[in-house]
C-alpha cells in the first residue's frame, strides 16, 4: 500500500514536470522551410536565401524546400547561391512549380532532390550576354562545364545538363536536335533522373517526401529585401543612376536647392540602400561616396579644382565598388553620364539656362559698355559730324574738326588731303570716316 502510494506520488510529480517544462525537443515535429525562387535571379535573391538558409540552420530544420519558378537569371548571382545550397548539411528539395528555366535549372540540379508539378518544365540553358546575345566561347564553355559539374555531385547524367546549356549536343527524341537547347517535361525529367517524382501540390510534396508531419516554416522576402532584389537588378542601375544624374544636372541650373536635388540624391540614397540590403555594398563604400560629395561641395569654396576632381573620383569608384559586376557598373556610370550630359544640352539650348552654380567658382562681372565700364574716350559724340583732311587717308590719316586734330581711319578706299569726311562710326578710340559733299560746320 505504501509503496503504491508513493508510485502514486511520483506519477504525479512527473505529469506535473512535463506540464510545466514541455520536452519540445523530445516530442515536437520536425521543421521544413518553404523557400521561394520567383522572378529573376540576381543578387538580391542571394541576400535573401542566404538569410534563409541561416535561418534555417539556426534551427536545425530537416530540409529546406525551394519553390521554383523563373525564367533563369544572372550567372554570378547563381553560382553564389549554389555554393549556400552545396555549404549546408541539410536535405534541399527543388520543387519546380512551374519552370526552372537557365539559372532556375541550374539551382535545381544543385538540390539533393527533384520534384516537378505535371505541367513543370526544366532546361533551356544558355548562357547569353547582358545584350541578350549568346556569350563568348569562354563563358560559354564555364556554363556548360557547371551545368555538367552539378548534375554529376548529385548522381544525375552529365549529357542532359550539357544539352539544357550547348545546342550542339543531338537528343531528338527529346525535341533537341543540333541547334535547339534541350528543355525537359515533368514525365520526361522523371524518365531520365532528373526528377524525383511528379507531385500535383505541396501537399502531395510532402507526402512524397514524407515529410508532411513536419512543421512547415515559409520564409517571405522582407520589404527591404523585396526593394533590394528591384534596385539591384543590372537593368534598373542604370535608370536609378540616369535619373540621379539628370535630377543633380537640373539643380546645377536652378537657383538654390529644389525637387530635382531632392531626385537626385534620393536615386543615390536608393542606389546605395538596396546594395547594401543585398549585401553588395559596405559601410566604406557609403562613407567613400559622402567623402567624395563633400569634396565636390567643398570645390565651391576652395578654388584649384583638384578637390573637385578627386572628390568625382572618389563618387565614381564607389558606385563601381557597389556594384555586383564591375563592367556593369561602368556601362551603367556611362549611360548616365550621356543622359547628363544630353540634358545639360537641351537646358542650355533650347530653355536658355545658365549654369548658376559657376556664379561662386567663375568670377562673372563683366566690364562692358553697357555697364558704363570703358577702356578709353568713347568719343560718340562725333557721329556725324563733318571735318577736313589734313593728310591723306590711306586709310588712316588725321582730320580736324574745329580747332581739334583728330586720328580717323577711312571706311574703305583712299581719301585726299583737304576733302570734306563725315564721321560715321566710333568704336572706341577707332573714329570712321567717310568723304562727302556736306559743308564743314563752324
Amino acid at each position: 500500500m505504501r509503496r503504491r502510494r508513493i508510485l502514486s506520488y511520483l506519477l504525479v510529480i512527473w505529469v506535473t514536470f512535463l506540464l510545466a517544462f514541455p520536452l519540445t525537443s523530445a516530442f515536437a515535429s520536425s521543421k521544413v522551410y518553404h523557400i521561394p525562387i520567383h522572378n529573376e535571379v540576381e543578387r538580391g535573391l542571394h541576400a535573401f536565401l542566404e538569410r534563409a538558409f541561416k535561418e534555417a540552420e539556426e534551427n536545425y530544420a530537416e530540409a529546406i524546400i525551394l519553390d521554383i519558378h523563373t525564367p533563369g537569371g544572372f550567372v554570378n548571382a547563381a553560382g553564389d547561391i549554389a555554393m549556400l545550397m552545396d555549404a549546408t548539411d541539410i536535405r534541399t528539395i527543388a520543387y519546380i512549380n512551374k519552370d526552372a528555366h537557365s539559372a532556375g535549372a541550374f539551382l535545381a540540379l544543385h538540390a539533393d532532390e527533384i520534384y516537378m508539378v505535371p505541367n513543370g518544365t526544366i532546361g533551356a540553358a544558355a548562357v547569353i550576354d547582358s545584350a541578350g546575345n549568346a556569350a563568348d566561347l569562354k563563358a560559354h564553355s564555364a556554363w556548360v562545364a557547371q551545368m555538367e559539374a552539378a548534375a554529376e555531385t548529385k548522381k544525375r547524367k552529365p549529357i542532359y545538363a550539357r544539352a539544357m546549356a550547348d545546342a550542339s549536343v543531338d537528343l531528338p527524341e527529346f525535341r533537341a536536335g543540333k541547334g535547339n537547347l534541350l528543355t525537359l517535361s515533368a514525365s520526361e525529367a522523371e524518365k531520365v533522373g532528373y526528377s524525383e517524382g511528379t507531385v500535383s501540390n505541396f501537399r502531395d510534396l510532402l507526402k512524397a517526401t514524407q515529410l508532411n508531419g513536419s512543421d512547415i516554416v515559409p520564409i517571405e522576402p522582407t520589404f527591404a529585401e523585396k526593394l533590394a532584389r528591384f534596385i539591384t537588378n543590372p537593368i534598373i542601375v542604370p535608370i536609378l543612376l540616369s535619373i540621379a544624374s539628370l535630377g543633380l544636372v537640373v539643380e546645377l541650373y536652378s537657383p538654390g536647392f529644389g525637387v530635382s536635388g531632392i531626385m537626385g540624391l534620393s536615386a543615390l540614397g536608393l542606389f546605395f540602400f538596396g546594395h547594401m540590403v543585398a549585401g553588395l555594398a559596405g559601410y566604406e563604400t557609403l562613407l567613400l561616396f559622402i567623402v567624395g560629395l563633400a569634396l565636390v561641395i567643398a570645390e565651391f569654396f576652395v578654388p584649384g579644382g583638384i578637390v573637385g576632381i578627386l572628390g568625382g573620383v572618389l563618387i565614381l569608384l564607389s558606385l563601381i565598388l557597389a556594384g555586383a559586376n564591375m563592367m556593369q557598373m561602368i556601362i551603367a556610370i556611362f549611360i548616365a553620364l550621356v543622359v547628363a550630359i544630353i540634358g545639360m544640352v537641351i537646358l542650355m539650348k533650347f530653355f536658355g539656362k545658365k549654369l548658376h552654380v559657376l556664379n561662386k567658382l567663375v568670377l562673372m562681372d563683366a566690364t562692358t559698355t553697357e555697364e558704363g565700364y570703358v577702356s578709353n574716350v568713347n568719343r560718340t559724340e562725333l557721329l556725324g559730324k563733318v571735318g577736313t583732311t589734313i593728310t591723306p587717308l590711306r586709310p588712316a590719316g588725321t582730320m580736324l574738326f574745329g580747332n581739334e586734330r583728330i586720328d580717323v581711319v577711312s571706311e574703305g578706299g583712299y581719301v585726299d588731303a583737304e576733302k570734306h569726311v563725315e564721321v560715321i562710326k566710333v568704336e572706341g578710340s577707332r573714329i570712321v570716316v567717310r568723304q562727302t559733299e556736306k559743308e564743314m560746320e563752324e
